[in-house]
């Protein structure tokens, strides 16, 4: 017994502790940093257009190939559209595809991996081999596959990039729920007479959560360097919308003339995937240490 509340703490769930969670997160100083950049892409991706100096697609043959100056920050391109306006106008997309296609992976591979893990033998079995099936061929060349076969669209590319994402969030997820099917408040749950849905989604889903957060920040990174690896092979977003992938495809045959057309859009993807790649690690040191596998008990 503990306290006044007389349930064994063993029996007691996990408790959330969020204002735990963040004072270690500002407790990283790189996190935090990746933090502060990948929240300026963010506030950038929901002003879109308000934010660009010029019209991303208005052309001016006059200022063609123009380098970094007091009216075009980061140059023109060959048509002499302004790279800035283009960068920032191109970070919606990028971020609207990559955050839908992530969710979409996660609602689903969360719900496989929820399954697979509670019920085991031939729902497992059978979830996860036809998940490994998709694990077994390369993420960019199954992904071009997809793409080639149904077509180049936003929607097609949002579905495709989930498809490749699933197997990672549903392992997790199962993992988690193997560990938690013998903790012993499940146990509780099940004597109550709880059912099957509320023992998934009210008691081993929100233990479950820190290892998604972190897969989800993990993912979401990876979904951006494919939107713009698929875009300079252009699969991705088709013109006349801005795509810092089609930027860079565009800029190799002007390189030697015009090198910030491809330096700019580049650093913007590098400083996007790494900025979201040590959030996600500062997120993993946040939760790693809290028990075992980010488990609290909540009180």
């Amino acid at each position: 017994m503990s306290g006044g509340s007389g349930v064994p703490a063993s029996l007691r769930r996990p408790q959330r502790r969020g204002g735990l969670y963040w004072g270690r997160l500002r407790r990283q100083r790189t996190a935090t940093v990746a933090a502060v950049v990948f929240a300026l892409f963010l506030l950038i991706a929901i002003l879109g257009p308000l934010v660009t100096p010029y019209d991303f697609a208005a052309q001016d043959a006059s200022a063609r190939l123009q380098g970094p100056s007091l009216h075009h920050l980061f140059g023109t391109d060959n048509f002499g559209r302004d790279v800035l306006s283009r960068i920032l106008a191109g970070t919606r997309p990028v971020f609207l595809l990559g955050w839908v296609a992530t969710l979409l992976a996660a609602v689903i591979g969360t719900s496989l991996g929820l399954v697979a893990g509670y019920t085991g033998r031939l729902w497992d079995e059978t979830i996860m081999r036809l998940l490994d099936v998709l694990l077994a061929f390369p993420a960019l060349l199954l992904a071009m596959v997809l793409l080639a076969t149904a077509g180049t669209s936003s929607l097609n590319l949002v579905f495709v990039i989930a498809i490749l994402f699933i197997p990672m969030f549903a392992r997790v997820t199962r993992s988690m729920v193997l560990d938690l099917r013998t903790k012993e408040f499940i146990d509780a749950a099940r004597l109550r007479g709880d059912t099957r849905r509320y023992v998934l989604f009210r008691e081993m889903l929100p233990n479950a959560l820190p290892p998604l957060i972190v897969e989800t920040s993990v993912r979401f990174s990876y979904s951006i360097f494919l939107v713009a690896s698929l875009g300079f092979l252009g699969l991705g977003v088709q013109p006349p919308s801005p795509d810092w992938g089609m930027q860079v495809n565009e800029a190799r045959n002007y390189f030697a003339l015009a090198p910030w057309m491809l330096v700019f859009p580049a650093l913007a993807i590098a400083a996007l995937v790494i900025s979201t790649s040590l959030l996600a690690d500062g997120l993993r040191n946040v939760f790693s240490p809290v028990g075992a596998g980010g488990l609290t008990e909540r009180r």
